[in-house]
C-alpha cells in the first residue's frame, strides 16, 4: 500500500485487513520513514507505521499495489517523483493496482488512465476524462488489473475485488 499523511484511514485499514485475511503480506510504503497520520474524513485519526520509503521500494518487490484515498494523501503523492514512478512501474509490469476515492489522482499523474474505465470520488471525473480515461459512477470497476472504487461505503466490494485481482 502506498500512502502518506492525510490518508482516509478506513480506506487503508479495511483493504489491508481483507488482503491479510486472504493470506497476503502487506507493507505500507510512504514518502518518509516513521509514521503517517490517518484521517477520518477531516478529523485526525490514527497513525500508521511505515514499513519502507518509496525511494527504497521497487515494484519488483511486490505482487500488487493499493492506493487508498483521502484528499491530502494522493495530493502529496502525485507531486513526489519517486511515488509517481513507483505507481507507473506496477502498470509497466502488468501487476494489479487498486485505487479508491481520491487515489486515482496519483494514477492520473503517473499517466496510466488513458483508455481505461474507472471510478473515483465524483470530483475526480473531469480529471480522469481529461487524462483519457472513462469515468463511471459504479461501486467498483475492474479494468485489466486496475480495480477502482468511489468511497468508503464501497469498501466491501472494493476489498473483495482487490483480493480477486491479487489472486489472479
Amino acid at each position: 500500500m502506498l500512502a502518506t499523511d492525510g490518508v482516509e484511514q478506513i480506506e487503508l485499514t479495511q483493504p489491508r485487513q481483507a488482503l491479510q485475511d486472504a493470506g497476503a503480506t502487506v507493507e505500507l510504503v510512504s514518502l518518509e520513514a516513521g509514521e503517517i497520520q490517518g484521517v477520518e474524513h477531516m478529523d485526525k485519526g490514527d497513525t500508521f507505521a511505515v514499513d519502507r520509503t518509496v525511494s527504497d521500494a521497487s515494484a519488483g518487490d511486490y505482487d500488487g499495489l493499493v492506493l487508498p484515498g483521502g484528499v491530502a494523501n494522493p495530493d502529496f503523492l502525485r507531486v513526489d517523483r519517486d511515488a509517481v514512478a513507483f505507481v507507473r512501474a506496477f502498470f509497466e509490469a502488468g501487476k494489479p493496482v487498486g485505487a479508491i476515492c481520491h487515489g486515482p489522482w496519483t494514477l492520473i499523474e503517473a499517466n496510466v488512465v488513458a483508455g481505461r474505465t474507472l471510478t473515483s470520488w465524483p470530483s475526480l471525473q473531469t480529471d480522469i476524462r481529461n487524462a483519457g480515461g472513462e469515468w463511471v459512477d459504479e461501486e467498483v470497476v475492474t479494468d485489466n488489473g486496475l480495480v477502482t472504487s468511489r468511497k468508503p461505503d464501497d469498501l466491501k466490494a472494493f476489498s473483495e475485488a482487490l483480493v480477486e485481482a491479487f489472486r489472479s
